[in-house]
């Protein structure tokens, strides 16, 4: 729902919804360390079903990009690239944003995608 607030996963989602119509596939309820209570890659893999995967030193506005808190742990956020040096993104208990994509981002940024069938 618009207008209501959402984490970083949310922001993907309502950008999704509003290109695509409905979400690709339902997503089931997760707490904020869903990222690494599991095995593996839960968001890089739910990315690549319905994205499609760039270098990320080819990303451009508008693609998804990922991030890991620390090396050994899996992606666990998620931002879009607004302009070459800023990014949107959203986490718990703040507000959607544009931030500058500064040197820790890069550092710790795994993965990026694009959405499918839009003219790159």
């Amino acid at each position: 729902m618009r207008g209501v607030g959402c984490d970083c996963l949310g922001l993907v989602r309502g950008i999704w919804r509003e290109l695509y119509g409905r979400e690709p596939e339902p997503t089931p309820p997760y707490s904020p360390y869903w990222a690494q209570q599991g095995s593996g890659e839960t968001l890089a893999q739910a990315a690549e079903r319905h994205l499609v995967p760039i270098d990320p030193l080819a990303a451009r506005p508008g693609d998804i990009l990922l991030f890991r808190w620390r090396a050994h742990l899996p992606a666990a956020h998620c931002a879009i690239l607004a302009e070459p040096d800023r990014i949107l993104h959203a986490h718990d208990g703040a507000a959607v944003g544009e931030v500058a994509f500064t040197g820790w981002w890069r550092r710790h940024l795994s993965h990026a995608f694009a959405f499918p069938e839009l003219d790159r």
